[in-house]
């Protein structure tokens, strides 16, 4: 019997609803990333590179071919709100907004995604998280409707 040979990389980013409080503190940054790689290896998956910012969050994931981008983003944010709720903050609600962008690597794009998602700090210093989000867009070629964009702070 043949066996399943991949190579699926993915830039995921989702954001944190605009209404709520809780937003993603440093305090607390650390904690959700590690617990975000536990969900992402849970599902059979290789989290190479995550950062949460306050209002966002983007993963580097390789993808197992066994789970669809859509399960495994909602395992994300499903568990990690519960995770939120019971050990980062229990004063205010948390919740992921609707929907994600994901973008497909190659190989050899590795290197550079994973030093872009390393550097978020440093880059919001100088770039709004919509500004990084529409032109990660458009770099892609992906037609949008902004009235379906996510809610931007």
């Amino acid at each position: 019997m043949a066996n399943t040979y991949s190579q699926l990389y993915v830039h995921l980013v989702f954001a944190v609803k605009r209404n709520h409080l809780s937003l993603i503190r440093e305090e607390n940054r650390i904690r959700m990333e590690k617990y975000m790689n536990g969900i992402i290896s849970n599902c059979k998956s290789k989290p190479i590179a995550i950062y949460c910012n306050p209002d966002h969050t983007h993963a580097l994931v390789g993808l197992h071919p066994s789970i669809s981008v859509s399960e495994l983003v909602g395992k994300i944010k499903s568990n990690s709100s519960l995770f939120y709720h019971k050990n980062l903050e229990t004063n205010h609600f948390f919740a992921w907004q609707d929907g994600f962008g994901v973008f497909s690597n190659s190989r050899s794009q590795i290197k550079r995604v994973y030093n872009y998602i390393q550097n978020q700090k440093e880059h919001h210093k100088k770039h709004t998280f919509r500004e990084e989000y529409l032109d990660m867009l458009e770099k892609a070629k992906i037609a949008y409707d902004p009235q379906y964009l996510f809610d931007f702070f």
